[in-house]
């Protein structure tokens, strides 16, 4: 009487399934980009309206320097992750060097600077948006003024969503009694959505503050 062999042919290819959690956040994230796509029009159309003249007016007291300086801030970040994510990739969750020594991180410690990175660029936002509305830029003050805060202050959120994310990954990380590949696929997936904001971001600078108005007022 024969029996079935669990062992593969010689010579057969072995099928491995993709993570359904990478997939999905991937999907998530395709959606997230549709919305932006959307947030972006949403800024041409009212530009298109309003007039160069009036866009001109409103984006005189916008603050280069201390938006370059957050935006370099939030970029950073996303070295930061990467380097977390390269520590998660290697099973390393925590330092085995002195905290001096970058080399020897480990994910806690990276995602950790990267968190703080990241609260360091929010509350950056919310003193730009303070001086902002000192200088009479409101979001009923005008056009521009309500798609600047749309479009800033959508992305802020997704912004704090990224911090939630990496709290919860670290707060894992701690509870777990060995780091395996579920903690280090949490790391990973959400390295992916930093990463999104972070380039949504360099977009938007690029689109508010740098073609809007560094090259019509310059410094």
């Amino acid at each position: 009487m024969s029996s079935t062999s669990s062992v593969a042919p010689a010579g057969s290819v072995s099928v491995k399934r993709p993570n359904m959690l990478t997939v999905g956040v991937i999907v998530w994230l395709a959606s997230e980009l549709m919305f932006f796509a959307g947030l972006f029009a949403m800024y041409f159309t009212h530009r298109s309206v309003a007039g160069p003249e009036a866009w001109t007016e409103q984006t005189a007291v916008l603050n280069f320097p201390f938006a370059l300086a957050i935006c370099v801030i939030l970029v950073s970040s996303s070295f930061t992750c990467q380097m977390g994510v390269f520590a998660a990739e290697r099973f390393q969750a925590w330092r085995t060097g002195p905290i001096w020594n970058l080399r020897r991180w480990g994910l806690v410690e990276w995602y950790v600077l990267t968190f703080i990175l990241g609260a360091v660029f929010v509350a950056g936002q919310a003193t730009e948006y303070a001086e902002l509305i000192q200088h009479g830029l409101t979001v009923g003050a005008s056009t521009y003024g309500s798609v600047f805060y749309i479009l800033t202050g959508f992305h802020a959120l997704h912004v704090i969503g990224g911090l939630i994310a990496f709290l919860y990954v670290l707060a894992s990380t701690f509870a777990s009694k060995r780091f395996g590949h579920l903690e280090a696929g949490r790391a990973v997936v959400t390295s992916y959505y930093w990463h999104f904001v972070d380039v949504v971001w360099i977009g938007l600078f690029i689109l508010i503050y740098v073609i809007d108005h560094l090259f019509v007022h310059g410094w």
